[in-house]
């Protein structure tokens, strides 16, 4: 049985609430976002393992929604994944570690947050050893 991404990510989203599923590209999703604000067209941006602040997007920009991040282990003792507004603080989404998981299904943390860093904007993602992600969202 092969994975489908997309698929999953689809399912992922509509089970988080309020986020009608279309099939339509890029990544088939509309949903709206907090303040009535509507985002046409979701993008995915990969992140392999062992990342340091990857930006999502080409550049970053205030206003760049991140919907969730998918998370993707290969082996039972992933390492962390956290996000970051902008410079701000990373935010733990994943702990990691030995007994965090028991199985090597990829699995989503919903976030549902726009950026609000002025400095250096844009959202970015940090991946630990032995797994790898993929932020969902609408980025600049």
């Amino acid at each position: 049985m092969s994975f489908n991404v997309i698929s999953f990510l689809k399912s992922a989203l509509a089970n988080v609430g309020a986020v009608p599923v279309a099939d339509n590209n890029p990544l088939p999703v509309q949903m709206m976002a907090s303040g009535g604000g509507s985002i046409s067209s979701v993008h995915y941006e990969t992140v392999a393992a062992s990342q340091s602040d990857q930006i999502m997007g080409a550049t970053g920009a205030v206003g760049d929604y991140l919907a969730g991040v998918l998370i993707i282990p290969t082996t039972l003792s992933p390492g962390a994944v956290s996000i970051k507004d902008g410079n701000g603080s990373g935010i733990t989404i994943f702990a990691g570690g030995v007994g965090s998981i028991t199985t090597l299904h990829p699995f989503f943390v919903p976030i549902g947050a726009r950026c609000v860093a002025a400095t250096t904007p844009g959202w970015k993602i940090t991946t630990g050893a032995n797994m790898s992600a993929i932020g969902l969202g609408s980025f600049t």
